[in-house]
């Protein structure tokens, strides 16, 4: 019997010692996706399944969770990256009528329990920032942190009868001209000069394309979200990565006890995470240094 031989059979006769005697008790990772829903409403996610921290990424008003990618690309390397589309938005399900702060609040949580993701860190871009927070303090023994993008500008807004009327004729135009209100706020008020034509275009096609009713909907639930009072119940720092396009008040969340802390991005539109992305990741990770992790 020659060498070759030989060297062929001992390998043989390892592997299947090595199988003979495997612990039955083992189990393997499955690599099926999860089915996840809430009320029987489709939800729509990606997860990079490993790592002890997990960031999960929230995406803003009328968009997707496409909009993370850089950052899935970045920290998904050191933690675990969760993202999801948000049900009426994306490839998520429509089918439910009501489209509240707290019901998408739900909507995370299903993904928590379902994930079993514990150790979270909640990034919510925009409107995602009250979703943010209404999932945190319904799961505090999973949530260890919570960030707002392009949020959190000012604690203890108070509305005038002039802003009321602003706010009453903007929804009123929302519902009877979707496209040209949404084209006109989104030009006059989500855009810096620095914003490049591409992310302009790519912003206009998301938002005037998705479905009106939920978009008007969910807007208009987000606004009468109490935010102020919520933020009273999460007893932990909150963080912004924010543009300086419209003021932070700093002041105004420390004088009402609240610990905020912002990371200014400089002068970008409301899209920070995609018109500076590179910035914005070196700051997500400066806020994960703040939490410990």
């Amino acid at each position: 019997m020659n060498n070759i031989t030989k060297t062929l059979i001992s390998i043989s006769l390892l592997f299947q010692y090595a199988c003979n005697n495997a612990d039955p008790s083992a189990k393997t990772v499955s690599t099926t996706p999860v089915k996840i829903e809430n009320q029987g409403v489709n939800i729509v996610y990606s997860d990079s399944k490993t790592g002890d921290t997990v960031l999960l990424f929230i995406h803003g008003w009328a968009i997707d969770q496409s909009y993370w990618a850089n950052q899935v690309a970045f920290f998904s390397k050191k933690y675990r990256v969760v993202t999801l589309d948000l049900p009426g938005f994306g490839q998520s399900g429509k089918n439910r009528t009501s489209w509240t702060v707290e019901d998408y609040g739900k909507d995370v949580s299903a993904v928590l329990t379902s994930l079993n993701l514990k150790n979270v860190v909640l990034i919510g871009h925009s409107m995602s920032g009250a979703i943010a927070v209404e999932t945190a303090i319904t799961n505090p023994s999973r949530i260890i942190g919570v960030v707002g993008v392009d949020n959190f500008k000012k604690y203890g807004v108070v509305e005038t009868p002039e802003s009321k009327v602003a706010y009453a004729e903007f929804y009123n135009a929302m519902k009877t001209k979707y496209k040209a209100a949404v084209t006109g706020y989104i030009n006059q008020y989500l855009f810096s000069l620095s914003t490049d034509s591409l992310t302009r275009k790519r912003i206009l096609n998301d938002m005037t394309s998705a479905d009106s009713l939920i978009a008007v909907d969910c807007l208009e639930k987000n606004e009468q979200y109490p935010l102020d009072e919520k933020l009273k119940y999460w007893k932990n720092p909150v963080y912004a990565i924010n543009s300086d396009m419209w003021p932070n008040d700093t002041a105004s969340f420390r004088n009402n006890n609240i610990e905020y802390i912002l990371f200014n991005i400089g002068p970008t539109g409301h899209y920070p995470m995609i018109e500076k992305p590179n910035e914005f990741n070196v700051l997500l990770q400066q806020v994960m240094g703040k939490i410990g992790k």
